[in-house]
């Protein structure tokens, strides 16, 4: 069972073209491999990889595509980054399956919590993977037409009760819960959202709780409100972030590391007294 003692980084590396923040698109493995460098020298805990991009609006690439892109990088992997911790951002079971086949354990990180594709629970449980499992309805097409909810929170709170009863019954053991901030959410949705973190804190049975995600780097609930562009929105991310923090996440995805790890240690100062971690 994954327990955290401390918040940790979680650095994002597209290698798709249509990725919606530009200065994080990848494309080639040199590109790759300097930015999985200055990640890991800026402190990232966790690489997160994907190509094929879900972003609202955006058309979905084929299976052979995604793999396509994915697999020269990820056969980089064994090569230039041994001891990398890493997930794959895909809702594919053959996806994960094919990289397995070629570095081994990784975190896998599916938007759809297994909705996209019946062969994902059972494979992530085959494997004994850890999984990242996160809220959205629709497609990426259609999702910001699904924003009619009873009670956001408490939506949200019973679609994660059911996943981990069905993800349990499957035999997944690691679990962490992410509540899918700018997934068929509108501005004001994605702020309750932040407000009620703890709501999605949940008792693993062990004593504990299962990890929280949050990923709210330079997404629209930043940059809409502020009228600037997502390429400007680092600053206002920052100050999420640490809110975040504050409210119980675990886990910080961003685009921006170094300020991330920033973050982490202006949070322990503030409730420990103590900036080293």
């Amino acid at each position: 069972m994954i327990r955290y003692e401390h918040p940790k980084v979680m650095g994002i590396v597209n290698v798709t073209p249509d990725s919606f923040y530009r200065e994080n698109r990848y494309l080639s493995q040199d590109d790759f491999i300097a930015a999985c460098t200055q990640m890991v020298e800026d402190g990232a805990d966790i690489i997160d990889i994907g190509a094929c991009s879900t972003r609202p609006g955006s058309l979905l690439v084929s299976e052979d595509r995604e793999w396509e892109l994915l697999r020269p990088i990820v056969k980089i992997i064994p090569r230039h980054f041994p001891a990398l911790t890493f997930s794959i951002d895909t809702f594919r079971a053959g996806i994960v399956e094919r990289v397995y086949d070629i570095t081994g354990n990784f975190t896998i990180n599916d938007i759809s919590a297994g909705e996209d594709d019946d062969r994902m629970l059972p494979l992530a449980a085959k494997l004994g993977l850890p999984y990242i499992a996160m809220h959205k309805r629709g497609t990426p097409q259609t999702m910001q037409s699904h924003t009619d909810y009873e009670n956001i929170v408490q939506d949200i709170c019973k679609y994660f009760t059911d996943f981990i009863s069905k993800a349990k019954s499957a035999g997944i053991k690691d679990i962490i819960i992410d509540p899918g901030f700018g997934f068929a959410k509108t501005v004001e949705q994605n702020y309750t959202l932040l407000k009620s973190l703890r709501s999605f804190k949940f008792e693993n049975g062990e004593g504990g709780y299962y990890p929280l995600l949050a990923g709210l780097s330079r997404k629209g609930m930043i940059w809409k409100p502020l009228s600037i562009t997502p390429d400007e929105a680092l600053p206002a991310t920052t100050a999420l972030n640490l809110q975040a923090l504050l409210n119980g996440a675990d886990i910080l995805r961003v685009h921006d590391v170094k300020e991330a790890k920033q973050i982490v240690t202006i949070y322990h100062q503030l409730i420990s007294g103590e900036a080293s971690i």
